[in-house]
């Protein structure tokens, strides 16, 4: 058992990175740990420190390290911490830190040779919703996108392939996600009116994000860069599959020889492959057989056991008993 302050970016208690620490917490708790979750360091130091975010967090790491030298670190990289490329502050924090947490395998290329030994990919599990094909439409084939309206998602560019799409296509793109960029607003409101293939639904609950998944056919996950991408896993374990951007997270997580890939920013080969899953039996079994194939690595199980392997790394000795301050620093 050991006491653990989640450390979040200063000022976002709420919002995604909250829903991050959260979903940390409830795995850290579950392996018996206690679990603190704040934007600000406390007066008594934890037993381990789990920072969120290399660049947003630097100050408050930073901090924690000069005044507890001895009580381990542990970095989660966030996928603008890492790309394009990672600042000079993620740099330093990454130097900090005493073990980095990546999402996929990818992701450690961009980690400083030097530092790349204390690095470990911990796959983020999923959470399927329940009756994954129950409210499948059989009128029109539904494609999903899940994500907020921001540049590095390139929201849009299913909506734009659907504008491709000939008359004879029932493709329907639903958007669930909330508006993070001032000029989505405008061009939501004009795709809504000018794109009948069209539907944007706001920003969704995470059960009900999950249930759009699970009645969808495919989702599009269109992205420039991602992390780790939690709604790809979700995807996975629903039983749906993914049109992905070839970009790092889903090279590493679904494979670079996925039947379902898209160069970035490409629509009208987006737009291709839409049609092939509406029209082509064959291709949409293949693309389902390959998720089933991959929803292994999201397992809850697997996640609580890697966390649990670098916790004990960091503050056990091989007889079970908690190292000592001293001993964490040497």
């Amino acid at each position: 058992h050991v006491d653990v302050l989640i450390l979040l970016p200063s000022g976002t208690l709420m919002g995604g990175n909250r829903t991050t620490a959260n979903r940390y917490a409830q795995l850290l708790e579950a392996l018996g740990h206690t679990v603190t979750i704040h934007d600000q360091l406390a007066d008594e130091p934890p037993d381990v420190l789990i920072a969120i975010h290399a660049l947003k967090s630097h100050e408050a790491l930073s901090k924690f390290h000069t005044l507890h030298p001895g009580i381990p670190t542990v970095l989660v990289l966030a996928g603008t911490d890492i790309y394009p490329e990672p600042s000079k502050l993620a740099l330093q924090s990454i130097r900090i830190a005493d073990r980095l947490v990546v999402l996929q395998d990818s992701a450690l290329r961009k980690i400083p040779a030097e530092n790349r030994e204390k690095a470990r990919t911990i796959i983020q599990s999923a959470e399927a919703a329940p009756g994954p094909q129950a409210g499948r439409s059989s009128e029109s084939f539904d494609i999903c996108v899940v994500g907020h309206l921001r540049p590095v998602k390139d929201p849009l560019r299913a909506a734009a392939a659907a504008r491709q799409l000939p008359p004879t296509s029932t493709i329907r793109i639903q958007h669930a996600g909330g508006i993070r960029g001032e000029e989505f607003a405008a061009l939501v409101e004009r795709e809504q009116v000018e794109n009948p293939r069209y539907t944007w639904l706001g920003e969704l609950p995470a059960a009900q994000a999950r249930e759009l998944i699970a009645a969808s056919r495919l989702q599009v996950l269109s992205s420039i860069t991602e992390g780790g991408a939690q709604v790809l896993g979700e995807s996975i374990v629903s039983g749906t599959p993914l049109l992905a951007s070839r970009h790092d997270a889903a090279l590493s997580l679904l494979g670079e020889d996925y039947p379902g890939l898209f160069d970035i920013g490409d629509t009208g080969h987006l737009a291709a492959l839409m049609i092939r899953a509406e029209t082509e039996p064959a291709f949409l079994a293949e693309l389902q057989s390959r998720t089933h194939s991959l929803a292994g690595q999201f397992a809850p199980q697997r996640e609580r056991d890697a966390w649990c392997d670098l916790l004990s790394e960091l503050c056990y000795q091989p007889s079970g008993t908690m190292r000592s301050p001293d001993e964490q620093s040497d």
